[in-house]
């Protein structure tokens, strides 16, 4: 019961819950740019190393006392942070926050210390009764997501800035919202409860051109960062984050099948040809698969394809039979094919451990052309039971 509260209070308060650890881990990370002019990453870098209570920070040989949402440290640590050349550079974009309002800052001792104070830290984070007075690698803070809204319309969004956007806006277990029982997936809040999105959209919210936002988001994916699914024609696109369970909840992350993602979506999905090839399991074989004669509209060898790609679903659900190549699978028609829908059982046979599945198999193509398997509209997955 406790579990899901701190789920729930993460999709619905208006405000969302960062972690300290993950913003270091973004600063290490070189491969990511920084360069960009809506400034979220600088600013969530201010708030992750800002106090919760008030503290003492020795720096100079001079004791330093920091509030609530205050920060002391040398200037060239700052210019660490933000990755900036030149330290006028971190002065610059500290004078930008402070014009909108954001932040506070006095620079001290011969231009080498900067002291800065989040102007509405208390009322974001006044809730938690613990304190890391100086230990920036543990705790988290909270976030309004208005204010990413407000960043990210400063100006064009940096790799960096577009992450901890789609971060921010990951979405997990939200009846609400569809797509979300299977993984963190990325919703921006209109108030519809569908998470897909195009890429122009996407370029529109980060002022970037959408070649640049398919280039970025598949960088991202290389990384292993996100997953993004991607369906045919104008339906738009998915995007989930790959760590995100790790991170905020310190459970194992899940595995996002696109397969399972199109079947519950029931959108074509589109597959890139240099993964056709391979997203075929290769422990299932033709000689596994028995296809009862029958008048179907879909190809024998079409249907054999399908079946891998089930068997490929189910051994990911953890049912083990469907790794074992002993294990024989029978499709039998349940129905002719009438007008463009097909309704199959399908029989998975163990012989070593005398287990059977039996499963209610549907299938509807995308048009009314010859069927190809990656033309394959939404094949719908109805368990019949089990021995």
């Amino acid at each position: 019961m406790n579990y899901q509260l701190e789920l729930k209070q993460i999709v619905e308060f208006p405000r969302c819950r960062i972690y300290r650890d993950f913003i270091q881990t973004l600063i290490s990370d070189k491969s990511i740019r920084t360069n960009g002019r809506s400034f979220l990453f600088y600013y969530l870098v201010l708030c992750s190393y800002a106090n919760y209570r008030t503290s003492y920070r020795r720096l100079e040989h001079l004791v330093y006392t920091v509030g609530p949402g205050e920060w002391i440290c040398p200037l060239k640590e700052l210019q660490s942070w933000f990755r900036c050349k030149f330290q006028h550079q971190v002065i610059s974009i500290l004078q930008n926050f402070e014009e909108q309002h954001y932040i506070s800052y006095t620079i001290m001792e011969k231009d080498k210390i900067v002291k800065f104070r989040i102007l509405d830290w208390n009322s974001d984070n006044t809730i938690l009764e613990y304190n890391y007075p100086c230990k920036k690698d543990a705790g988290f803070f909270f976030f309004p997501i208005v204010r990413v809204h407000e960043l990210i319309g400063m100006g064009k969004c940096s790799e960096m800035d577009v992450l901890l956007d789609l971060w921010i806006h990951a979405v997990y277990n939200d009846t609400s919202v569809m797509g979300s029982d299977s993984g963190p997936v990325v919703y921006f809040r209109n108030n519809t409860g569908n998470p897909l999105t195009s890429f122009q959209t996407l370029a529109d919210r980060w002022g970037q051109s959408k070649a640049s936002v398919s280039r970025l988001l598949k960088k991202l994916e290389e990384k292993g960062l996100i997953t993004l699914i991607s369906f045919k024609g104008k339906y738009g696109s998915m995007i989930y984050l790959k760590n995100y369970l790790s991170v905020m909840f310190d459970i194992s992350d899940v595995m996002i099948d696109k397969e399972e993602i199109a079947m519950k979506m029931q959108l074509p999905i589109h597959i890139p040809e240099e993964e056709e090839s391979s997203c075929v399991p290769e422990n299932v074989t033709d000689e596994q698969i028995t296809v009862s004669k029958n008048d179907s509209c879909v190809p024998e060898s079409h249907m054999k394809f399908i079946i891998k790609k089930v068997a490929e679903l189910l051994n990911t659900q953890g049912i083990p039979c469907c790794h074992c190549q002993e294990t024989q699978y029978i499709l039998s028609p349940l129905s002719a094919c009438k007008e463009l829908y097909t309704t199959f059982t399908l029989d998975i046979i163990c012989h070593f451990g005398n287990v059977k599945y039996c499963f209610e198999l549907s299938l509807s193509p995308g048009d009314t052309s010859p069927i190809w398997p990656e033309q394959m509209d939404a094949v719908s997955l109805k368990s019949k039971g089990g021995e």
